[in-house]
């Protein structure tokens, strides 16, 4: 039964896809928070690039380039810095802020998403993805309580980070109509490669033997992420998909927690639940106006 309503329903497939975005992206965290102790996020995305190219060419193999030929430079160029502005206002956030919070922040993306989706991918904004993204906005809102006195720089970094991410859901999302995953993730390291690797080599540091399994994480969880992120964007809209990654915040607050003993207030799971109780009202009304194929 499960089997032929996972087969059945591609919204469910594409939620399947998005939980193993969400573990890998909580790998990547900790290994990232970790590796800011003693290296530049340039240089960590950097780092991540180069074993995306490694593990890319060794899946590639011998056989011909033109697996992952591509017409459209231009729009892997835009995705790809738009996602290296992203990258970097998350990784400098999880240097700084409490895990919880850097979710809680980076939660604006599916807003910005759901708006250049319906401009530019012709999405229309049901009632029910409104409602996801509106109980999204509020459980953020209950979250950050604003009107604080200090805003760390780490916040505005993690702001601009959610603008960049939301750009490149989008360009993913246009993208993926032509484009295979594998070509998407060649891309995005070839390209990312250079742009990290220029500011990195102003503060190099060469990584010790006790950095290298959380470089490899951070490599390996990057590729795992956004080819299972690439994989969701096949079966359901960016407007569906795109608001399933709030669960990473209660993700994000138990790993906080339990690795580094950052607090957790009550609040935030009041907007936890408000995020969720939006996700789960989409995808059964999604799963209602999608018959069965």
């Amino acid at each position: 039964m499960l089997g032929h309503i996972v087969r059945a329903h591609p919204v469910i497939r594409a939620a399947l896809w998005t939980g193993g975005t969400l573990l890998s992206f909580m790998l990547m965290a900790v290994a990232g928070r970790e590796l800011s102790k003693e290296l530049g996020i340039f240089e960590i995305l950097t780092m991540r690039s180069l074993i995306g190219l490694i593990v890319i060419g060794a899946l590639l193999g011998r056989s011909d380039l033109r697996r992952v030929a591509t017409g459209r430079p231009v729009l892997h160029a835009m995705r790809n810095v738009s996602h290296l502005v992203g990258q970097y206002g998350w990784f400098y956030g999880i240097a700084f802020i409490p895990l919880a919070e850097v979710f809680a922040i980076e939660f604006t993306s599916p807003v910005w998403t759901a708006l250049l989706a319906s401009l530019f991918l012709g999405e229309r904004l049901t009632k029910p993805r409104i409602t996801a993204i509106a109980c999204g906005f509020a459980g953020v809102l209950l979250i950050l309580r604003p009107g604080f006195a200090v805003v760390h720089i780490a916040v505005i970094a993690v702001l601009i980070g959610s603008l960049g991410y939301a750009v490149s859901h989008v360009l993913t999302k246009k993208l993926s109509v032509t484009e295979k995953p594998l070509t998407i993730l060649f891309y995005m390291s070839v390209i990312q490669f250079p742009l990290g690797l220029v500011p990195a080599s102003f503060n190099w540091v060469t990584p010790t033997a006790a950095m290298w399994p959380w470089l490899l994480a951070v490599g390996l969880t990057s590729l795992t992420a956004h080819y299972c992120i690439t994989r969701a964007f096949l079966l359901a809209d960016a407007t569906v998909v795109v608001p399933l990654d709030f669960l990473r915040l209660p993700l994000g607050a138990l790993a906080g927690y339990l690795l580094y003993g950052e607090s957790v207030e009550s609040i935030v799971y009041v907007g936890a639940a408000v995020i969720l109780f939006g996700n789960l009202f989409n995808l059964y009304s999604e799963r209602a106006r999608k018959p069965a194929t």
